[in-house]
């Protein structure tokens, strides 16, 4: 079987340390998208501002709240959690006994990426000594399809200039959460005037560019939605700059 183990990803582990703790009510006044219903989603964690501070997916396991996200981040995530726990009693941990599995087509009992179908399929299973690494494939991959993710790429951007909307990263309707305020107005306004995009390195802003990949030739920049270049931009992205 080719590799599909991500290692740049990692688990954070939500559960119920006591009967009657709704983890999922506890998550859900923090990010930003619905983690109540169907799962996995696509969601953030902003600042109050609605800067992203972290971004990840949120997967279900039995009470239990599984968050698929960077694996550099995952100590400041738990951090951060923690601080909104107060008393309750939930625990906040990363566990190494799942890693993040993903493969470009569809494998049983994977779950498409609910960010953009065509970023693959992904499922949590047990770590062996035997995994390969599949992060080299996944990262060309994600960026072939103009999709940003991960701190050195996110952080401090507005959620909807990350296109969250358009990955399906939040929602509108749920109710109240950490920097909802300025993210339901843009959304309302309907004026994002900045966009994360996909560049070639060589086209690349060095006063706008977050990561630079030079073996991959690319970049993402952090752009006036005036300057992006439809020509290059997935399509995705071009129906939302059209709207």
């Amino acid at each position: 079987m080719p590799a599909t183990v991500l290692a740049t990803r990692t688990i954070v582990r939500l559960s119920p340390l006591e009967d009657g703790e709704d983890v999922a009510g506890f998550l859900q006044g923090l990010v930003t998208n619905d983690v109540a219903g169907m799962l996995p989603v696509y969601a953030g964690l902003l600042t109050p501002q609605g800067k992203t501070l972290f971004d990840f997916l949120v997967w279900r396991e039995g009470g239990d709240l599984l968050l698929d996200c960077q694996a550099s981040a995952a100590e400041d995530l738990v951090r951060r959690l923690s601080l909104y726990r107060l008393r309750r009693k939930i625990g906040i941990a990363v566990d190494p006994s799942l890693a993040v599995h993903w493969a470009p087509e569809g494998i049983n009992d994977a779950a498409a990426d609910p960010r953009l179908p065509a970023l693959g399929w992904r499922w949590l299973a047990p770590a062996t000594g035997k995994d390969e690494g599949a992060d080299t494939p996944w990262l060309s991959h994600r960026l072939a399809l103009g999709v940003a993710e991960g701190r050195e790429e996110l952080q401090d951007i507005l959620w909807l200039e990350t296109n969250a909307a358009e990955l399906n990263g939040v929602s509108f309707d749920k109710g109240c959460y950490v920097g909802q305020e300025n993210t339901a107005r843009m959304n309302w306004r309907q004026k994002i005037n900045r966009r994360l995009v996909v560049v070639p390195l060589a086209r690349s802003d060095e006063k706008r560019c977050k990561v630079a990949y030079p073996e991959l030739g690319l970049a993402v920049d952090h752009r006036r939605a005036d300057d992006v270049d439809r020509s290059t931009a997935p399509e995705w992205l071009r129906q939302a700059l059209a709207a």
